[in-house]
């Protein structure tokens, strides 16, 4: 038994490893029967495997939780662990579903039963609204390489499952090359305007062929580039300097640069962004 990791009390017990004394004192209780040591702050990973063991390890973990055993970073550490299990009546801090889940859909990661990456977008895209899901789908397919046409082939063993028009409208708007939330929010803004769909991650040359820069993203043949500018850029006076380096670089080669930041309002950002193209289309013309 590790003074930092989640055990079973009733299996300590037996084993003659803790009184009742101790285990009432020193351990604080993450899930019923479930203890970690008082002096430990429990992380996002803590709480899923005490969840697991509070299941007698039988159920498997699911949806955003195993999104983060997969290594989806932007999850919310106070969500409720998600477990594939049938038990109606789980504590607070879990969540349970009673799903089919076929052999191929499920792993063993780090110990623990987790869905594969194709099954957790399966969830999470039929799950959640379509705006949140395509974030943490972004995420989970930048993680893992997870790709659509997997998910739909899953998908597509199981009709007549809750939520398949939602899954497909997500799955239609998933781009791996999303850094964080906000470049999702961002670029879903865009997409509902009306305008192309933008690239990501758009790389720019130096005169040596040395790319310096990767546009969150844009439109290569006019040039117009929308990029995310989020704290970083605010309180690390080194990141700020860069960066003003770099626009200044990106702008002596033709590209313009609308930069975004959270104050910012959608009807905003897309006038920006609509007047930089038309301008950049008539001097083409």
């Amino acid at each position: 038994m590790s003074e930092h990791e989640p055990f079973v009390g009733s299996e300590a017990l037996a084993r003659g490893e803790l009184s009742r004394h101790q285990l009432r004192t020193r351990y604080q209780a993450l899930f019923p029967n479930v203890y970690l040591a008082r002096t430990e702050t429990p992380s996002q990973r803590t709480l899923i495997t005490a969840a697991w063991l509070w299941s007698r390890r039988a159920a498997t973990v699911a949806g955003l939780s195993a999104a983060a055993l997969h290594g989806s970073p932007w999850i919310d550490n106070h969500l409720p662990v998600e477990l594939v299990w049938s038990n109606a009546r789980p504590p607070r801090g879990i969540v349970t579903r009673d799903l089919r889940l076929d052999d191929s859909e499920f792993q063993t990661l780090a110990g623990l039963l987790v869905t594969t990456p194709e099954r957790t977008a399966f969830d999470i895209g039929r799950q959640r609204p379509v705006k949140l899901s395509v974030a943490h789908l972004d995420a989970l397919a930048r993680a893992t390489g997870v790709k659509v046409c997997d998910v739909e082939e899953l998908a597509a063993r199981h009709p007549g499952s809750r939520g398949l028009r939602r899954l497909e409208t997500a799955l239609n708007l998933v781009d791996p090359g999303a850094q964080s939330p906000k470049e999702t929010w961002l670029r879903l803004i865009l997409i509902n305007a009306g305008l192309p769909r933008p690239m990501t991650q758009i790389p720019v040359l130096d005169d040596d062929g040395y790319a310096f820069a990767f546009l969150d993203m844009g439109w290569e043949e006019w040039m117009v580039a929308v990029e995310y500018d989020g704290d970083q850029h605010r309180v690390n006076r080194w990141q700020y300097v860069k960066d003003m380096h770099r626009i200044k670089r990106l702008e002596e080669l033709g590209w313009i640069v609308i930069r975004v930041v959270a104050e910012d309002k959608p009807p905003g950002v897309v006038r920006r962004v609509c007047d930089a193209i038309d301008r950049r289309r008539s001097s083409l013309r």
